[in-house]
């Protein structure tokens, strides 16, 4: 074939080959009419040849990049070649192998680090030419140049598919994973669904992970704009509806929406209960939208989870969890947690100390648990299971010292030296460690028990993620405050079973007080009480099992103030006085509990004394509720005597005449015959 004496204008596909490969008139085979024949007659027509001829580009494109499939490599368009002149237009395409060319030097740019991606390029020579011809007829194009060399190893069948070009998702199951994902499964789960749909072998779909993460991405780009004011639509919506409803946002500087939090009326008045000690739980994502999700949960005097508040961030940096805590605070009235725990991230360490500076801030024992295999078991083999064991020896001991001696020694017999993981807790040992966190205030969250209850709780509106806007409405459906309501009222009437198992005063005062899960905490101790003995000394007490000769815990005691103390601060730790204290209080002729030792957030009431003094109508339901628990109290400590009796009596019959002589407004009336007809 020969070509015309004009210039020839030259267009590189990828401007990286323009430099490293040559595929220059030498380096190929020109075709001439013998050659076509022989190469007609003698060359198998699935590899191509000289003279090979093709009705379009994209033909030949196809076809070479089927025999590359088969050979072990894949394609890619090389560079064009054109008549520099008004209506010559392409005259001549190169194809190459996946691996020709190299990797171009990056440049630095104002002194940033570059990202140093290992490339798959090594300078192959391997390619395909084609040139159109338009001298025979109708313009074909036809092979010109072909070799199949390769200065690399050639990819099995088995590995070929994963190559870019061979990985393709059809609109049937592009449909498919976006369903999937409105659903909020993960893409492990949705490639283990699409695997079982087709039949196919796990790890044998036409495309892998990274391709649907790539996909997932791309729609949400598409999507977001929409998905935002949607969403900010949904919560002015819920606002209207109910004022007490608070939520915040913050907008990026094109004006779109950046990040999001929001609270419910109820979660804010359980917060100003049981807000001492919170989980800030940063590690779920939206599965449908790829958006970071903070989850305020804490614990109630019934000892199930409670929701304080959530919060959408489009990053998990410093600047945006510092707003989200922000929010948070606003919405609570700037009422800080004695205690706040959250998983390892150094961001958030650093929000909380900028935010919360008086707050304790721990990481949660269950969340680095979790990790434990990912990190320890290749290391550890078959003593994985020793080793964990020792760990959670460590971990539950309460001096200090031998904390750390038994760290050093475990490290040294499980030869755990040079492990960096180890080297990590250990250095924040005092974030996770219960020696280092006995005298701060944890609700009990950092039992096992306690972590599976919040997991599930957090999953429950994890679960069903469909569209951004309606992610709101799921989550108030899922915390479903009046289903909590009834579960504690259920657990309420578990008090008519409740057993004493000790007889004392300090139980049955205990037991009209507290809720049953607290109180079911504090009869352990109270029975455990009764195997120490206590031995007065000149500065408080000591006491320690009837079974040991030396050690024990002090214990200091100010009657005339109600004041106890321990030195195993499990009060502090808890909120539930430990058996150490009881037993000092039982020998000293205390017959009952000091008031500040039964706290608040275990009592058996649903709001704080102080919010029933505010004559608020949606507070109503609330006080009566507390008189009741008031009432009850007051009934079963004035039967323990006829004095008591003869006081209560005297002094209820002076309130129910001065109740009589107020007023009555019918707004009071509507509000309290409802609740008459449920008791």
């Amino acid at each position: 074939m020969s070509e015309d004496a004009g210039q020839m204008l030259v267009v590189y596909d990828d401007p990286s080959d323009q430099r490293s490969l040559s595929l220059d008139e030498t380096s190929s085979t020109e075709e001439s009419p013998d050659e076509t024949r022989l190469s007609l007659e003698t060359t198998n027509d699935a590899i191509p040849y000289i003279g090979q001829r093709f009705a379009t580009h994209d033909a030949a494109y196809e076809f070479y990049s089927e025999f590359a499939r088969r050979c072990g490599f894949s394609i890619r368009r090389h560079r064009t070649e054109g008549k520099d002149g008004v209506g010559k237009g392409l005259t001549r395409r190169y194809f190459v192998c996946h691996r020709a060319g190299n990797t171009p030097v990056k440049t630095s740019n104002d002194g940033k680090p570059q990202r140093n991606r290992k490339s798959s390029r090594c300078g192959c020579q391997a390619y395909l030419r084609i040139s159109k011809v338009t001298d025979l007829g109708p313009a074909e194009w036809r092979v010109t140049g072909f070799v199949n060399h390769h200065n690399h190893e050639l990819l099995e069948p088995n590995q070929v598919r994963f190559l870019p070009a061979y990985r393709t998702i059809s609109d049937a199951d592009k449909n498919r994973i976006l369903m999937f994902a409105k659903t909020g499964i993960s893409v492990q789960q949705m490639m283990r669904l699409m695997e079982l749909e087709k039949c196919v072998e796990p790890g044998y779909l036409p495309f892998t992970e990274k391709d649907v993460r790539n996909l997932l991405q791309a729609f949400r780009k598409l999507d977001q704009e929409d998905e935002s004011i949607d969403l900010l639509r949904m919560c002015r919506n819920i606002k209207e509806k109910d004022p007490n409803f608070k939520f915040e946002y913050s907008l990026d500087s094109n004006g779109r929406l950046d990040n999001i939090a929001w609270s419910y009326a109820s979660s804010v008045q359980s917060y100003d209960i049981f807000g001492d000690a919170v989980v800030f739980d940063t590690t779920h994502r939206l599965t449908a939208f790829d958006m970071p999700l903070g989850i305020w949960v804490g614990v109630n005097n019934y000892g199930m989870p409670c929701f304080f508040g959530c919060a959408l961030l489009r990053d998990e940096n410093l600047r945006s969890l510092s707003w989200a805590l922000k929010a948070f605070l606003g919405f609570m009235d700037g009422k800080a947690p004695q205690t706040i725990l959250t998983d390892q991230n150094m961001c958030l360490k650093e929000a909380i100390a900028i935010e919360m500076p008086s707050t304790k801030h721990t990481l949660c024992i269950w969340m680095i648990v979790a990790k434990f295999p990912s990190w320890f078991n290749a290391v550890l083999g078959e003593r994985y299971n020793e080793w964990k064991a020792e760990f959670y020896r460590l971990y539950n001991l309460e001096s200090i010292e031998d904390f750390e001696l038994g760290w050093r020694d475990m490290v040294n017999s499980f030869g755990l030296h040079t492990n960096r993981h180890i080297s990590n807790l250990f250095a924040l040992r005092s974030m996770w460690a219960l020696p280092y966190l006995r005298s701060h205030f944890f609700a009990g969250m950092t039992t096992t028990g306690h972590s599976k209850a919040i997991n599930a709780f957090i999953q429950r509106f994890l679960s069903a993620q469909t569209r951004l806007a309606h992610f709101v409405e799921q989550v108030a459906v899922a915390v479903d405050f009046k289903d909590q309501a009834a579960e504690q009222q259920t657990m309420q009437q578990n008090l008519q079973n409740i057993c004493l198992k000790t007889g004392a005063p300090m139980e049955s005062h205990a037991a009209s007080i507290l809720t049953p899960f607290a109180f079911s905490k504090l009869q352990e101790q109270l029975v455990l009480a009764a195997h120490y003995a206590s031995f007065q000394m000149d500065d408080g007490f000591l006491v320690r099992h009837h079974t040991k000769l030396d050690g024990g815990r002090k214990v200091y005691w100010v009657p005339q103030e109600g004041i106890i103390s321990c030195s195993c601060h499990q009060f502090e730790f808890s909120g539930i006085l430990c058996r150490h204290a009881l037993r000092v209080l039982s020998t000293g002729n205390c017959f009952q509990i000091p008031d500040r030792y039964l706290p608040l957030r275990w009592r058996r009431i649903s709001t704080s004394p102080t919010k029933v003094l505010h004559n608020s109508p949606s507070d109503h339901t609330e006080r009566i509720q507390l008189l009741q628990s008031m009432v009850s109290t007051l009934v079963s400590e004035s039967a323990k005597s006829k004095e008591r009796l003869a006081i209560a009596t005297e002094q209820v019959t002076i309130l129910l005449s001065r109740i009589r002589e107020q007023p009555v407004a019918s707004q009071g009336l509507r509000d309290i015959s409802p609740i008459h007809r449920n008791i």
